[in-house]
């Protein structure tokens, strides 16, 4: 018993410190979730936003989450001395410092296995052993800050709450003001700079603290080292396809807008995924669908002049729309894309009537009737999927006049066994829709046109003199090729039932390697 319980002179001075205890247990609680966050953020880049990068995320925490309490439970009984927990602390910083410098070169590494599974190992890699650290907080402050156990469960329940609280703050901070505010390497590091300065502060407030200084010194040094240079690191990468003119993060993606060295091509990536793609000079798209969305509207509806965009974009086609006279409503999610617009794409947001937030929500509240609806809406590499399910369709044809024709733009091949997401968007549409018309342009994009009309006929051939001469031949191809899905391949999408990002992960993976590498930084 002599051997495991705190000496008097540890209980006293614990007690001495205790609100900077408590406090300490806040911000761990909360650096603890900023991190879980922030490092589905950091690896959506290269792995993407799907159920396969969240679940991989969630698992290492909570796998972290369970060795740091059992290890901190141990730990304190076997050297109840709270050097062990600022020591734990230190640690986790100085190596989370290091896992965000070489963020990238691990990524690209882990790219080479499956999405599933690259995905575990790359969130293993980096939070791993920061997270199993800072976890042995609670159990270790219950062991050093209660030497009887008369209160034991007040105290357990008190550091336990105190760490859910600073949770919470942390899952806010994170969520509405960091990630829109700085990049996210730079706010890694300032829990970083944070949990140093913590472990600084402790070792310099005590004096009968029994761990060399030199060594605790050069740790701390190097730490706070690190973590300046993750953040220039960040500051001086640039995609490899040209020079960066703009990168800002949201909380839907790292917003990014690179010229290519020609000075005639401008890209406008999330996540390092093209979005669009610009010739500056000629003030012109440079992408399929962007005339694709404009062209079939035209070809398969009489006369349109009410029009519903959900997804901005950069803003090309609903100005397309506006300069025609048309009567143009636009429901974006990231308000961060309007300035990239603006700045950027020539995109003037007072031609029409921007309603900033989720397509859906817009769909259930409005009231206005449309004869086109264009959802070209992206979430990293696919389409959210709460608007690609039967009950959405529903709620967007209760917004169409009986003429009216919604187009979409979706990404996806028809090949045997890599048909399951245009099976089932196919299926999906037929439930709602009296006709369909699908557009394959060959190169991954795949437009779907459906109507409440029972026919949908070519009204008018699609006009190809204002396409961008580079790639009128592929505009050309994805106007005549129209194809045919196997809807028995498929599911009927709801709202209950969406498993296409599981069955459809193949593809999406082999998307994201390739985009990824293609962006691949260089310095």
């Amino acid at each position: 018993m002599s051997d495991t319980a705190p000496s008097q002179q540890e209980t006293s001075h614990t007690y001495s410190v205790g609100r900077f205890l408590y406090l300490t247990a806040a911000i761990n609680g909360g650096v603890i979730l900023i991190i879980e966050i922030l490092g589905a953020k950091m690896l959506s880049p290269f792995f993407g936003t799907s159920h396969f990068v969240w679940t991989a995320q969630i698992a290492s925490t909570l796998i972290s989450l369970a060795c740091g309490y059992y290890f901190g439970g141990w730990l304190a009984d076997r050297k109840p001395k709270l050097d062990g927990l600022f020591l734990c602390m230190g640690g986790a910083a100085i190596y989370l410092a290091f896992a965000t410098l070489v963020l990238e070169p691990v990524a690209y590494f882990f790219l080479g296995f499956e999405l599933a599974l690259g995905s575990v190992l790359m969130a293993l890699f980096l939070f791993f052993i920061p997270l199993t650290l800072l976890a042995v907080t609670v159990p270790f402050l219950v062991r050093v800050t209660h030497a009887q156990s008369k209160n034991l469960g007040v105290q357990v329940g008190r550091l336990s709450a105190i760490s859910t609280v600073g949770s919470v703050i942390g899952t806010l901070l994170i969520s509405y003001v960091l990630i829109p505010l700085a990049p996210n390497s730079t706010t890694m590091m300032l829990v970083v700079l944070l949990e140093l300065a913590l472990v600084a502060i402790f070792f310099l407030a005590r004096k009968t603290s029994s761990t060399p200084k030199g060594p605790l010194l050069a740790g701390l040094l190097a730490g706070t080292g690190m973590a300046f240079g993750a953040m220039d690191d960040e500051s001086r990468r640039s995609p490899a396809i040209g020079k960066t003119l703009y990168q800002q993060n949201s909380n839907f993606g790292l917003m990014q807008v690179v010229d290519a060295p020609s000075g005639d091509v401008r890209y406008y990536l999330n996540d390092y995924l093209t979005q669009n793609i610009y010739d500056p000079k000629a003030e012109q798209s440079l992408t399929v669908f962007t005339y694709m969305l404009h062209g079939l509207a035209h070809a398969y509806h009489p006369n349109p002049q009410n029009i519903l965009c959900i997804g901005l974009g950069v803003g090309i086609a609903p100005m397309q729309w506006a300069e025609e006279g048309a009567k143009v409503d636009v429901v974006e999610i990231n308000p961060g894309v309007v300035e990239v617009g603006e700045r950027f794409f020539g995109l003037d947001p007072s031609q029409f009537n921007l309603t900033i937030g989720d397509g859906r929500h817009f769909l259930n509240a409005s009231k206005d009737q449309y004869d086109v609806v264009i959802l070209d809406a992206f979430l990293g590499d696919s389409s959210p999927s709460h608007l690609m399910s039967q009950e959405c369709f529903q709620s967007m044809r209760q917004k169409m006049k009986e003429d009216a024709v919604l187009v979409i733009n979706a990404f996806g091949n028809f090949s045997q066994g890599e048909d399951f997401f245009m099976a089932s968007l196919d299926k999906t549409l037929r439930s709602v829709f009296g006709s369909l018309v699908i557009h394959d342009g060959t190169r991954g994009n795949v437009f779907f046109v459906a109507s409440p009309k029972k026919v949908l006929p070519v009204l008018r051939e699609m006009d190809l003199s204002k396409v961008h001469p580079k790639i009128k031949p592929f505009v050309e191809t994805a106007w005549k090729n129209t194809a045919s899905a196997r809807p028995e391949n498929g599911v009927l999408i709801t709202d209950d039932y969406n498993p296409v990002e599981y069955y459809d992960s193949k593809m999406r993976e082999s998307i994201r390697k390739n985009f990824a590498m293609r962006m691949r930084g260089r310095h």
